[in-house]
């Protein structure tokens, strides 16, 4: 059973999300040959003061 764990900031609408899901769920099914009913995508949505690049979280950075 693959399971697929992406790491997002938080704040993407629920069907967008939900799109997300569906497509990775379609690419494993196809690269790996399993069965659709068997694959699992979690979604970890992560706060931007949570999320840090270059030594800061990227909250600091408006521009992220």
């Amino acid at each position: 059973m693959p399971i697929v764990q992406v790491h997002l900031l938080e704040g993407r609408p629920k069907e967008v999300k939900q799109q997300l899901i569906s497509e990775i769920t379609a690419a494993v099914s196809r690269t790996l040959g399993n069965s659709p009913e068997t694959i699992r995508v979690l979604l970890h949505d992560v706060p931007s003061e949570n999320w840090g690049v270059a030594g800061s979280p990227i909250s600091n950075n408006k521009k992220m």
